[in-house]
């Protein structure tokens, strides 16, 4: 079983493994108190099923991000900081980037550790691993008797090089925990053994502000599961798209600031798998935001570092506007485009969608739940392209003179009708999507007319046509629930562990032994992990890789390595000058190659749905028919209406077309047309162009 908590629906699925039958539930997400709408799919779920079939639960949440972002339930613990003499100041200079390089006003997010909260003990240690400096106990003694004092509820230590040797952060830990402080406590080298101080300290802090929220967000969510009678294990998902146990997430909360996203990312890489694409979009557009990744090869890009709680502009992540995180994570591209994004009039008179979201509560105008502001599902429903009488299969009533009455307060401050305004907005979302499409494909330098698109959120299905028209795509996959497909990657991702050791050397003169044997560590670290969550030893997998670089770069790409690094550096040198070239343009193979640090992904294999086959008949006859406004050719067309449940294509349908299901409804542009392959999946091919 997962659970997936969304910005407006949370969604569960649950898969008989003995049969490959699915249930999908839907419920509203209770913004101030997640869990609650986590409980409310459970009941939902136990309605029909006993709690003792339930054999593993699956998670995905933004509880990390929204406490970051300063949500008003989530109120960030009182956290200190212990650090070498000289450098507690270093969370705060940071890289000196400015995010907004022509705003004299700017201001940096607010500092997770205050200053006098950040404190300095004498200790040193060489970036050659050498200890120059012991620790003073003394001092750290007085420093501890001011944390307890202060009443502070979790704590980082990151001393200076311990990437290098860990030795003093570890006896830092043994202190706090000899004198028995009721203290969450965080080391830096256990987090982000890497080089590069603010990182690794930034990353440290991010993890000790969040322990304290997430730990009892996951005891409640436990011992709520627990009073329903649920005894199966709780996994989460993290960032970089593995699960891990709710005890080790709880440790190293940091790993999941972007579990939600990862999911739908993941569960495009499995259907990849399942259908033989090999490069895929994957698309997500869900009640609040709209989000991009790709997979190449079947394997989801990643990238090295991220800034969590910072600004998106033009889908883009502001660089310097968020607290960097050194923890691998899917490399996604975001906008505020979702289906309860809000249309609005700015104060030169031009119409804006977003940033704000009407969310689960009130929700967009149609739902008639308190909400007044025009949204792209508003707008959606009156042109045709929604039921005009319900949503979910019926189960939820929408009110379409609501949606009307909306979008007249709009249409009246830029003197149109209602129809002009909702196509609109209609224009300016998928001109926001298609940006963040082309991020992800076009700007890492991918033509996107050599991938196919996956379609999923209860919303992704009814723009993407739109949207391969402007970036080239002629295939799209929708699969079976789309507006469930998140929820359905927690159950195809694996569990996942990386680990990273710095050695920053030239290629050419690394000490292959001493390599070997870090990777040997860092297997054995894995491997026990593994092991602590139940995995069989034939069911873990080892994944080795290196940071390189240019001699005199700043910034590294990761390659995979063979199993063993003993002869085989030319080839890793020819695999990073090919990478390079992919990823910018060019390669000086003629430069020096240097190594930065070594990683490896300790991978849990865990067994992957089972897809049914669908049976294919003649072509379907439509349910209805209703009048839908396409901007191509810009009217009202007559369209039939297919009920998605009900229709085993045979034979494909011609667009224009509306397809619905419980859980999204799909537009077939015209100049596009719908059938269905095997395992359910509606396959749209652009005819035309």
């Amino acid at each position: 079983m997962s659970v997936d908590v969304g910005g407006t629906f949370t969604d569960l699925v649950a898969l008989d493994e003995a049969t490959g039958e699915m249930v999908n539930i839907k419920v509203p997400t209770t913004p101030r108190s997640p869990e609650a709408g986590v409980v409310d799919a459970f009941r939902s779920f136990l309605e029909g099923a006993k709690p003792a079939s339930v054999g593993m639960v699956s998670h995905a949440t933004t509880i990390a991000t929204n406490a970051l972002f300063g949500q008003l339930s989530l109120e960030l613990p009182r956290t200190a900081l212990i650090t070498t003499r000289g450098f507690r100041d270093i969370v705060e200079i940071g890289r000196q980037r400015r995010a907004e390089v022509y705003n004299l006003f700017f201001q940096r997010p607010p500092m997770l550790v205050e200053r006098r909260l950040r404190y300095e003990v004498d200790e040193r240690t060489e970036a050659s691993g050498d200890v120059s400096k012991p620790l003073d106990r003394a001092q750290l003694d007085a420093v501890l008797d001011e944390v307890e004092a202060e009443g502070v509820e979790s704590l980082a230590v990151a001393f200076l090089n311990s990437y290098a040797n860990q030795a003093n952060e570890e006896e830092a830990l043994n202190a706090v925990k000899e004198r028995g402080l009721a203290v969450y406590t965080t080391a830096s080298s256990r987090i982000s053994n890497e080089y590069r101080e603010y990182e690794r300290f930034s990353t440290a802090v991010v993890n000790a502000v969040l322990m304290p929220i997430i730990h009892a967000y996951v005891t409640a969510l436990a011992r709520e599961m627990k009073g329903l009678g649920v005894a199966a294990p709780l996994y989460v998902m993290q960032s970089n798209g593995g699960l891990s146990t709710a005890e080790n997430v709880s440790q190293k909360p940091v790993t999941i600031v972007e579990s939600g996203p990862s999911a739908g990312v993941i569960a495009a890489a499995w259907l990849g798998e399942a259908t033989g694409e090999q490069n895929l979009i994957s698309f997500d557009m869900g009640g609040t935001t709209a989000k991009a990744g790709t997979v190449r090869g079947r394997m989801p890009e990643v990238v090295p570092e991220y800034e969590v709680a910072g600004h998106i502009h033009m889908g883009r992540l502001v660089k310097g506007s968020g607290y960097p995180v050194r923890f691998p994570f899917i490399d996604l591209a975001e906008c505020s485009a979702g289906g309860g994004t809000i249309a609005w009039v700015d104060k030169g008179g031009a119409m804006r969608v977003g940033p704000t979201s009407a969310g689960a509560s009130p929700g967009p105008a149609c739902y008639s739940r308190g909400g007044t502001e025009p949204t792209i599902t508003d707008a959606n429903l009156l042109l045709g392209r929604l039921n005009p009488e319900s949503l979910l299969g019926g189960g939820m009533k929408i009110y379409a003179d609501k949606a009307e009455e909306a979008f007249k307060r709009l249409s009246s401050k830029l003197d149109i009708d209602a129809q002009e305004a909702a196509v609109g907005v209609v224009r300016l979302a998928n001109s926001m999507m298609s940006k963040i499409l082309r991020i992800v494909s076009v700007e890492r330098g991918y033509d996107p007319r050599g991938f196919s698109i996956v379609a999923f959120g209860g919303a992704g299905p009814m723009h993407v046509c739109a949207l391969a028209d402007e970036l080239g795509v002629g295939k799209v996959l929708v699969p079976p629930n789309p507006g469930m497909f998140s929820a359905l990657g927690l159950l195809t991702a694996d569990l996942f562990h990386d680990h990273a050791r710095a050695m920053v050397s030239r290629l050419d003169e690394v000490d292959a032994g001493k390599a070997e044997a870090s990777f040997m560590e860092m297997e054995e670290e894995g491997r026990e992990t593994l092991a602590s969550e139940g995995v069989e030893p034939s069911k873990m997998t080892f994944i080795r890789q290196v940071d390189l670089r240019y001699l005199g770069q700043a910034y590294e790409l990761t390659v995979e390595v063979p199993r063993m690094l003993v002869g085989s550096l030319s080839s890793v040198a020819a695999s990073f000058h090919a990478k390079h070239r992919e990823v910018y343009g060019y390669a000086a193979e003629d430069e020096p190659v240097e190594l930065v640090n070594l990683r490896v992904r300790a991978v849990g294999l865990i067994p992957k749905p089972r897809l049914r086959e669908h049976r294919r008949g003649v072509k379907p006859s439509p349910s209805s028919r209703r009048r839908v406004y396409f901007e191509d050719p810009g009217e009202w067309v007559d369209t039939p209406v297919y009920v998605r449940e009900q229709a085993h294509w045979g034979k494909p349908v011609k667009g224009p077309a509306v397809v619905e299901q419980y859980d999204a409804t799909t537009v077939v542009y015209p100049g596009w047309e719908a059938s269905m392959d095997g395992i359910g999946d509606l396959i749209l091919r652009r005819l035309r162009g």
